[in-house]
């Protein structure tokens, strides 16, 4: 099966209608949303196409569900050794309704949740719109790479915290948090009693040599408390499917959420959803490691360039997924950088003061594109940046 990855700015213009390319205006180079520019997987297609020949849109088979949570049991098991039961799989629309649902199950207004900044805001939103207190860990920049502080965070954990937003592998740092790590934040939650919350939707794009250790593979009595989130979504280029997972660590945890909240609340995926994550997870492989070899090559095309063009710009290279994490403070711009960029360079990123009230000097750049367009965005960056 060959994979197109070559895609031009003209034709993604022409082509594309969701949030990423029209949000900015048709001027603008969009690298802001977690989206790729890759046309989607031949399998995927293949899924929705048949469901929709069939004029198979009505109430999907009742064994659909079972096929989807047994897919992602034998995903699991196959590429990180962990073993979940499939009877633990709740199946929702997206990753932003249980990062909601569980946090209104397992914390009450005022208690604390634990967050490890720069973070996917998404989660900020849920803890403030919740009435929760944010209990914020910040990430260490350790010799140009992101690392825990297992210290500080031991030591930040009130008697009023409830629950360990985890965010594996970590958005916008790229970090894959190493065994190590993920035993350390485990011995902090058993200590204090937390339910642990691991969002791991980047999982099936890490680079070698690093790999991804499910947090709750780590032992039963981590499991039982810990609920992680996931989809196909990020990995395969399909968010507008909406399908999503919450898989509960212990027949406790998945007990006391749905006496909160009765399944119906939280809707369910569609079978265009279901059938084409299915797809992805069982047929997708060939198309994953094609895309993945090209994010790897543009990680250090990245590299390179801020090196040899923007030096101001400091930039860990990610160890998963397709987000670069800059911080352009040194580069002193006269307006935030997402916006001096936006009006200067005509590139649109993400703003960093988003994910971290103190990092409104970076930005986070989405490189899931083809090495042409990446340029073009490097260069418009570089020429809007340059000494006269």
């Amino acid at each position: 099966m060959s994979v197109r990855l070559d895609v031009t700015l003209d034709e993604l213009r022409r082509q594309r209608r969701g949030v990423k390319w029209t949000v900015f205006g048709p001027d603008a180079v969009p690298a802001w949303v977690a989206d790729m520019d890759y046309p989607i997987a031949e399998p995927i297609k293949r899924a929705i196409t048949d469901v929709l020949e069939r004029d198979d849109l009505g109430y999907p088979p009742l064994d659909l569900s079972v096929r989807f949570a047994e897919a992602f049991a034998g995903r699991m098991s196959e590429r990180y050794d962990w073993e979940p039961d499939p009877s633990g799989v709740f199946a929702v629309c997206d990753l932003i309704q249980p990062m909601l649902s569980t946090i209104a199950t397992f914390s009450e207004p005022g208690e604390g949740v634990v967050l490890q900044t720069p973070l996917y805001y998404p989660f900020f939103d849920a803890v403030d719109e919740l009435a929760r207190r944010r209990v914020e860990n910040p990430l260490v920049a350790e010799k140009g790479r992101f690392e825990m502080n297992l210290t500080g965070l031991g030591a930040i954990v009130d008697p009023e915290t409830r629950i360990l937003m985890l965010c594996n592998p970590h958005n916008p740092t790229g970090r894959v948090f190493e065994r190590s790590e993920l035993e350390g934040v485990a011995e902090v939650a058993l200590r204090h009693d937390l339910v642990v919350v691991s969002d791991e939707v980047h999982a099936d794009l890490v680079f070698a040599p690093h790999r991804h250790v499910p947090f709750a593979s780590l032992a039963p009595e981590v499991a039982e408390r810990t609920i992680t989130l996931t989809s196909a979504t990020k990995a395969f280029n399909i968010a507008g499917v909406n399908c999503a997972l919450m898989h509960f660590g212990s027949e406790a945890l998945a007990a006391r959420h749905a006496e909160r909240f009765h399944p119906r609340l939280l809707g369910t995926p569609s079978v265009l959803g279901l059938a084409a994550t299915i797809a992805a997870w069982r047929e997708g492989g060939e198309w994953l490691d094609a895309v993945a070899r090209q994010l790897d090559e543009n990680r250090h095309r990245v590299a390179r360039f801020l090196a040899e063009r923007i030096p101001g710009v400091a930039y860990s290279l990610p160890e998963a997924s397709y987000l670069a994490w800059l911080d352009c403070s040194a580069l002193d711009l006269p307006k935030r950088p997402w916006k001096y960029f936006l009006t200067e360079a005509g590139v649109a990123l993400h703003d960093g003061r988003k994910f971290s009230s103190t990092t409104e000097d970076c930005v986070r750049l989405n490189y899931a594109t083809s090495p042409a367009v990446l340029d073009e965005i490097l260069e418009r960056m570089a020429s809007a940046v340059a000494v006269p």
